[in-house]
């Protein structure tokens, strides 16, 4: 099972709780920014683009542990920048943990083995470090513009997982994504021993360097559609760390509005409005932020643009979270969706196999560049030498 019962449980009495109490808009997840500052510079991130001053600073101890008491969210997601360069995430962490607050530690990895090493951190049911992974060695490393990440970050998670500590892997996917490379990168991360997968399409930051490669929403269903169906071939047996209603959203097998206040945003600046994507102000307080937000102005119903093609999880992994607990309709779904979860597809089984024979990733740039153009004549002789 990719998440322990005990947490299921406290997330579930915990949004029961709130719908008991007739409250509508409730956070599920505080993603807590303690600093923007990162060891790499992803073309397709925009919380690094701040000035220099900025990415000097960082959050204290104390102005953490204020904002997940104000919030009182179950969980915890602590992304950056890279917090394993804060110089006292360890501190952070423990006082989490103490609180019994589910720790999300996202990082690139690239200090885990160093930290672990340190002994920085205990192993808990209440800390799991989520490990930003792009997919295989070729693409991950090109995603994150350095080579050499995606060995450094595999031989951590070995090392996090053999020491006892929970360890999950989260995706982000943009235009040209491989989708038989998406599910052999599956398969890989099933065999390092990671307790589940969080896989996400892309979100196109203002700030983003590379606007171009930012999925649609057609075109992400037809995506997601090719990976997650089909999971009885070979040896998929894949354990996402997620909401399988979430996951039959992004196949375009159901239809959701953006949650924005489920996952709320704490970091340097104050509580961001209005959500962890889009950064249109901020709040002093979290009741200051949930009461003066003007909610109907976002997500996709509201006919905002920046919200037309979203579909990432800080946006609608709450809503299907809340789809579960809202009925028993919603309660049979989830377990529906746990239960039958292959998804036999010939259609597209027939699209997969097709993506076989076009360029993606770092060869597809290299196509559109113009310096790969023999790239198709040369895979159709491999092909006819191979027959």
């Amino acid at each position: 099972m990719p998440v322990p019962i005990s947490q299921m449980w406290t997330v579930a009495t915990y949004v029961l709780g709130q719908r008991l109490k007739g409250r509508t808009r409730y956070p599920l997840v505080l993603m807590l920014e303690p600093l923007f500052r990162c060891n790499l510079a992803c073309a397709g991130c925009g919380k690094i683009q701040y000035p220099a001053h900025i990415l000097k600073k960082h959050l204290s101890v104390d102005e953490c542990v204020r904002a997940v008491e104000e919030c009182g969210a179950p969980m915890v997601s602590i992304p950056g920048g890279e917090p394993l360069l804060h110089p006292d995430i360890g501190q952070i962490v423990r006082e989490l943990v103490k609180r019994r607050k589910y720790v999300y530690l996202c990082t690139n990895a690239l200090l885990l083995k160093e930290r672990l090493d340190e002994g920085v951190f205990t192993p808990s049911k209440y800390l799991t470090f989520s490990v930003h992974m792009d997919g295989l060695e070729e693409n991950h490393d090109f995603a994150v513009c350095r080579e050499g990440t995606y060995q450094k970050a595999v031989t951590a998670i070995r090392q996090a997982v053999n020491s006892g500590f929970r360890v999950t892997t989260n995706t982000t996917l943009f235009d040209g994504a491989d989708p038989n490379a998406v599910r052999d990168f599956f398969d890989a991360m099933m065999e390092i021993g990671v307790e589940g997968m969080m896989v996400s399409p892309g979100y196109a930051y203002d700030k983003a360097p590379d606007q171009k490669s930012f999925l649609k929403r057609k075109t992400t269903n037809e995506l997601f559609e090719m990976i997650l169906s089909n999971r009885r071939d070979g040896k998929r047996r894949w354990r996402f760390n997620q909401s399988p209603l979430f996951l039959e959203f992004l196949m375009g097998k159901r239809e959701y509005e953006c949650t924005p206040w489920g996952m709320p945003t704490y970091n340097l600046f104050g509580w961001q409005k209005p959500c962890y994507l889009l950064q249109e102000g901020y709040a002093d307080t979290f009741a200051e932020l949930m009461r003066d937000t003007e909610w109907d102005s976002y997500g996709r119903a509201s006919g905002n643009p920046k919200c037309a093609n979203c579909m990432v999880h800080s946006g609608y992994e709450a809503s299907a979270v809340n789809h579960t607990f809202a009925s028993f309709g919603g309660l049979f779904a989830t377990v529906k969706a746990m239960v039958f979860n292959t998804y036999a597809n010939p259609v597209a089984r027939k699209k997969l196999d097709e993506e076989k024979t076009r360029p993606h990733g770092p060869i597809a740039h290299l196509v559109q560049l113009g310096f790969a153009t023999d790239i198709d004549a040369a895979r159709a002789m491999a092909r006819k030498g191979a027959a």
